[in-house]
């Protein structure tokens, strides 16, 4: 993964920590079940562009990798178990 490419995703992950602070905050406080739901859907977004981000990296570099070397068979195990995943 290229080096800014990675910063992003760091940058990404610490503006979703802080937003995980903040929904422990809304909870201690009782604050309004939508406000906290909004929060928490915002979290999922954010996390999923994180996911996103990293299996267009993987698809690119190490699935392609595993299939021009003959390990085709473990990089389709692996698409399908990640596509498995992102339908959870």
């Amino acid at each position: 993964m290229a080096y800014n490419e990675k910063q992003k995703i760091i940058r990404r992950l610490k503006i979703i920590e802080g937003q995980v602070r903040g929904l422990q905050e809304l909870i201690a406080k009782d604050r309004y079940c939508i406000d906290i739901i909004t929060q928490t859907s915002a979290v999922k977004q954010a996390l999923s562009t994180i996911e996103d981000i990293l299996l267009a990296n993987h698809l690119g570099t190490c699935a392609m990798h595993q299939m021009t070397h003959g390990e085709v068979s473990k990089a389709k195990k692996e698409i399908l178990k990640v596509y498995q995943l992102k339908r959870k």
